[in-house]
């Protein structure tokens, strides 16, 4: 054990946390055993804050941005069409911004590891920490294998010959080396990883903007063109499943479904506080951040996608009901075909290529860290709050890449099958993990009320508050039963769609229940609620020594 890091020395994290465990759950019966595991647990922290600003911000990109934006959205522009594309982006990139302010205002003032996790158990209710955590934990982890599976579909727009299983083994290998070895290595491989996807995403916008202009082999200014209704027919509102305003509100529905599952960020950025070198400096700026990359890589990016291809284009249709591999089914590519354009779809490919892999490692990173994140709150075993000597929580680590090998299904199954097999498991996590984010923050925002402490004594006030809490709740927990609304269709029915769409909304209050009655766990008190004291005067005074 002497490569494991042991924990500090002098004065625990949180000794006052375990007297308010006691004092403050009333109602709860915490057995002694309980406090103090909880208290050794908490005082454990040992990753390494080596995460620089440059780190962060890539890294909210790069656990943002992946095949969704640039090849699956080519599917749902066929049902939706190029306007309601774009007005779904646009709405729910002002939700994800809510939720971003949410977001801001707490990991700013409060930087641990697993923040989110923690502020639901310490703000609302240990039970509701309990499931917050095994819910985000399902949903980063099983991304990883959708990545690693999609990454084998991208890499057979040039060649097939390359064995499944020798594919996966390799980014399991690439995956371990970059997580356990060193944090730093992490920090930069996904700096430049995601700097990849700036560069697609912006030269794709560019590609947009310079060919609808005249810039392209054919010398045609073809504008908006595909948004008009006299060249294309039903342009730009598509009806999908239905005809007439039903068919179209459908349409618009499914572009909203698919934005609520690609639009993310800031619950990426808050994952790093616990590593974040000068937290009060780094995390706000990258929160603000946050705003400019959701305008222009989503709005802008769904924008784009409608204007450079009709949403009933042949070739887009039959490259989605082929499943074309790779970015051979992205309008971009199909685009560029149209036009002539002969390099320029491998050049995407490529980077498109470098995209799922750098979404995979920031999964790899997040999942690991909210395991963490539960340990140090006592929520699983205490060993895997274990770090080895550089920061590493190295048992979270190994279990994270144990659920990666559910990939190798790939092996024996079609690889659109495993992938929506997963994308269906995931995306009501997503956005009940964004719910439960925005009602801590109401219990946040009116504890600091209720105890007469100024937000403007805060490091970082976002705006809009409360609103932006109340709404970035309402409309997360809203679509969260929507996603799978077409079973209820009639002539849709589908049982293993249904099972898949609403499996975490069922299960989750079956965890909150469950450690709530093991417990007898009870909801804080406004008027007694802490806020990390011991955690923020660590923070505070590790603040004070490097800016000497």
């Amino acid at each position: 054990m002497d490569s494991l890091a042991r924990p500090p020395s002098g004065p625990s994290n949180n000794d006052n946390d375990a007297t308010s465990l006691r004092s403050e759950k009333k109602g709860a019966e915490f057995t002694a055993e309980m406090v103090e595991e909880v208290e050794l647990v908490r005082s454990a922290d040992r990753t390494k804050r080596t995460l620089k600003n440059r780190h962060i911000q890539l890294i909210g990109i790069g656990g943002t941005i992946g095949t969704a934006l640039f090849v699956q959205i080519g599917a749902t522009l066929t049902k939706g069409g190029p306007a309601n594309l774009f007005i779904a982006f646009t709405l729910w990139c002002t939700v994800i911004l809510a939720v971003n302010n949410c977001l801001a205002e707490m990991v700013t003032w409060i930087p641990v590891s697993s923040p989110f996790v923690r502020f639901a158990d310490r703000f609302v209710d240990p039970a509701l920490g309990f499931c917050t955590g095994i819910n985000f934990f399902v949903f980063e982890a099983i991304l990883i294998p959708f990545e690693m599976v999609a990454f084998n579909v991208v890499l057979h727009f040039w060649t097939d010959k390359i064995p499944v299983a020798a594919v996966i083994c390799a980014i399991l290998v690439l995956y371990t080396f970059l997580s356990i070895f060193a944090v730093s290595y992490y920090g930069e491989s996904e700096f430049w990883l995601a700097l990849g996807k700036v560069i697609l995403i912006v030269g794709l916008i560019a590609f947009t903007f310079i060919t609808m202009v005249g810039g392209n082999p054919l010398h045609e200014a073809y504008g908006f063109r595909y948004w008009s209704p006299s060249k294309v027919a039903g342009a730009p509102f598509a009806e999908y499943l239905r005809t007439g305003d039903l068919g179209r509100f459908l349409g618009f529905l499914a572009c909203l479904i698919q934005a609520s599952f690609t639009i993310a960020g800031p619950d990426y950025v808050s994952m790093t506080a616990g590593e974040a070198c000068a937290p009060r400096t780094t995390l706000p700026a990258a929160f603000r951040g946050t705003t400019f990359r959701l305008i222009a890589f989503f709005v802008l990016g769904s924008l784009c996608v409608g204007i450079v291809v009709p949403y009933n284009d042949p070739d887009l249709l039959r490259a989605i009901s082929g499943a074309r591999p790779g970015a051979g089914s992205s309008p971009y590519v199909i685009a560029m075909e149209h036009m002539g354009i002969p390099v320029l779809p491998h050049l995407v490919n490529a980077l498109v290529l470098t995209a799922v892999f750098s979404a995979g490692n920031s999964y790899v990173f997040c999942a690991s860290r909210t395991l963490y994140g539960l340990a140090l709150e006592g929520k699983v075993p205490r060993v895997l709050a274990r770090c080895t000597a550089s920061g590493v929580p190295i048992y979270c680590v190994g279990i994270t890449l144990a659920v990666a090998l559910l990939a190798f299904l790939q092996v024996s199954n079609n690889s659109a099958v495993v992938l929506q097999w997963f994308v269906n498991l995931v995306t009501a996590s997503q956005l009940l993990n964004y719910a439960i984010i925005s009602f801590t923050y109401i219990r946040f925002y009116n504890s600091l009320k209720v105890q007469g402490i100024s937000r403007d004594t805060l490091p970082h006030k976002s705006f809009w508050q409360p609103f932006c809490g109340y709404y970035a709740f309402i409309a997360t927990f809203v679509m969260a039963f929507v996603g799978g609304y077409t079973v209820f269709i009639p002539g849709h029915w589908d049982t293993p769609s249904f099972i898949f769409s609403y499996a975490m909304i069922g299960i989750l209050p079956v965890l909150y229940v469950y450690w709530k009655i093991r417990y007898r766990t009870s909801w804080q008190k406004l008027e007694t609620m802490t806020f990390f004291e011991n955690e923020r005067q660590i923070v505070d005074e590790y603040e004070a020594e490097i800016n000497l």
